[in-house]
């Protein structure tokens, strides 16, 4: 008995980009507002479908960077970070997407192109806690990007790249509670700092005062993997409490 021929199911493939920066001192995530249907109107990540079937993935993330948000491909890293492929996700179809995720500091304001009727940097706890909805599954990514990239701050020295090329333990401390989204204990995080050999080096006899205090300045030191690594605290009960009426 000859087996029925078989044929691929019509699959589409789009880049998503989750794009994070410090503005403020608060951790922020790019979206753009959606120009076109489904979802015209609501904030989402930049990102869109493949021009052609010839196009690398990772250079139609640039792309899509670049139409929609005016930001160039020197601006950031982009890596990738995961694959979003439920069948119900997109309601032009089966959808699968190939997520990117950017973590730089510095970056400048977007300005919206293509089928982006805007794009702005908008804190990304507003995202975390649905504050903002975003279109399809966009929190999911969001999330989980975010969730990278607090992993990276706890096994790499990313966070000295949001720092001044001088700076203190107190502003290092600020950037993993933006990141991290919580108050750390100032002694704990002193400790664990001068405890991750080649994270940060003293920056010659200068000091800068805080507060009325001297305070030491450091620089980047030569290690970009941590050891041992800077583990986030638990969050306490009162956190998980809240998270759970937030969701």
């Amino acid at each position: 008995m000859q087996d029925d021929a078989w044929s691929p199911p019509p699959v589409l493939l789009t880049v998503d980009l989750v794009i994070l920066t410090l503005k403020e001192s608060r951790l922020h995530v790019l979206l753009v507002e959606r120009g076109e249907d489904p979802f015209r109107g609501m904030p989402a990540l930049p990102g869109g479908f493949l021009n052609h079937d010839g196009e690398e993935i990772l250079d139609a993330a640039h792309r899509e960077l670049s139409e929609e948000t005016a930001l160039a491909a020197g601006w950031v890293h982009l890596e990738q970070m995961a694959v979003y492929g439920d069948s119900g996700r997109d309601p032009r179809g089966r959808v699968v997407s190939v997520a990117h995720l950017a973590i730089a500091p510095g970056l400048p304001e977007p300005v919206a192109g293509t089928d982006a009727t805007d794009a702005a940097w908008v804190p990304a706890e507003a995202v975390l806690s649905g504050e903002v909805e975003l279109a399809f599954d966009h929190r999911r990514i969001t999330t989980d990007g975010i969730e990278h990239a607090r992993t990276k701050l706890e096994f790499s020295a990313l966070a000295t790249a949001f720092c001044r090329e001088t700076f203190t333990i107190a502003e290092l401390q600020q950037v993993y509670e933006a990141v991290w989204g919580t108050e750390l204990d100032t002694r704990n995080f002193y400790r664990k700092v001068q405890a991750a050999k080649g994270f940060i080096v003293p920056a010659g006899t200068n000091r800068r005062t805080t507060g009325g205090r001297p305070a030491r300045l450091y620089r980047a030191g030569p290690k970009t993997v941590l050891f041992p690594p800077l583990i986030r605290p638990a969050p306490s009960a009162m956190d998980e409490i809240t998270r759970v009426k937030e969701e």
